[in-house]
Order: C-alpha cells, then structure tokens, then sequence
C-alpha cells in the first residue's frame, strides 16, 4: 500500500469531522496491543490464600496441612 491510498474510505453516506474524528479513535483504539498484566507479582490477595510454608512441618494437625495444595 502506497502512502497516497487512503486507509479507508465511507462508501454511503456523508459524515462530517467529528463523526470521522471518532470512527478513527476507535480504529485506532482497537489496533493498539495493550499490555498483559503483570503475572510476577502475586497480589496480596493471593499471597493471603498460599500457605506460610511448601512444606507441611510434624506435629499437631500435621495431618490437615498435608493435603491442602501448594
């Protein structure tokens, strides 16, 4: 595509400035990758559900601990 040739074009009807100016926003808002969330972080949330240690430790209720997930 050469720099001459439009990148679109209105086939029916007459719009005026504003309603192309908004027509481009939008196109132009959608093509725009937008960026991932980070995932290193856990959020506080999440780090409140993980328990203290990977590792369950001997003694009481040792039993309970070993079979939550990690």
């Amino acid at each position: 595509m050469s720099a001459e040739e439009p990148l679109f074009r209105v086939v029916r009807g007459t719009p005026t400035a504003e309603e192309l100016a908004a027509l481009v926003g939008v196109l132009t808002s959608r093509s725009v990758p937008t960026a991932a969330p980070s995932l290193t972080t856990p959020s506080t949330w999440a780090r409140s559900a993980r328990p203290a240690s990977a590792t369950p430790r001997p003694g009481p209720n040792a039993w309970r601990t070993s079979g939550r997930p990690r």
